[in-house]
């Protein structure tokens, strides 16, 4: 027998040693579980009935009109602001307006009966213009007056809010003939805002 099949006669007795040594280490209990979870965002989804803001014709200065929407929240996340955008355009008649239409269109937000639990609406709390209105975000939604009403504001998800609001074509006093003809086309945009961010349990 040649020196070098002796060498490896005598090698493969040590080399499956070692692999039965090592092939020891690895033998143990195993055992095993599993978690799993999902991950899904919420909701916004703002609705507001009626969608026409306003349809009336034959206004003249001193008259107002009475108007009462209903936001309601279809989502999955309360929205604690609902931010109010408006904007209009004149449309003038006879081409002779020397002032904005909506300086004259006075905006008055009544009294939100439903978080105050009154029946009557009256009370005007808070009047703008069109005019200025532009450059404003109410909340459209926040508690009004005081603390005394035990409401929030905002709108739950699942709940809805009224909102009153009164129209009024201003009577200055003066000659107002310029806006003889005029209309004016408005449009509302009310923009749900969430929350800030919170731990969930």
């Amino acid at each position: 027998m040649g020196m070098k099949k002796k060498i490896a006669m005598g090698l493969a007795p040590a080399a499956l040693g070692l692999t039965l040594m090592a092939g020891g280490t690895y033998a143990y209990f195993t055992d095993a579980a599993e978690a799993n979870g999902t991950f899904a965002a919420g909701t916004l989804d703002i609705a507001v009935n009626p969608e026409t803001i306003i349809d009336v014709d034959g206004m003249k200065p001193g008259d107002w009109m009475n108007r009462v929407f209903h936001l309601e929240n279809n989502g999955s996340l309360d929205i604690p602001q609902v931010m109010l955008n408006s904007s209009y355009e004149v449309m003038d008649a006879n081409n002779d307006n020397t002032e904005d239409f909506g300086k004259y269109i006075q905006v008055n937000f009544l009294e939100n009966a439903d978080k105050t639990g009154r029946a009557e609406y009256n009370d005007i709390i808070y009047q703008t213009t069109l005019y200025d209105l532009q450059s404003l975000t109410p909340d459209a939604v926040e508690k009004i007056i005081d603390e005394a009403f035990g409401e929030e504001s905002g709108l739950d998800a699942g709940t809805s809010d009224t909102m009153f609001v009164q129209f009024e074509f201003i009577d200055n006093g003066s000659d107002q003939n310029q806006f003889q003809g005029d209309s004016l086309a408005i449009t509302w945009e009310f923009i749900a805002n969430q929350g800030e961010g919170e731990h969930i349990e």
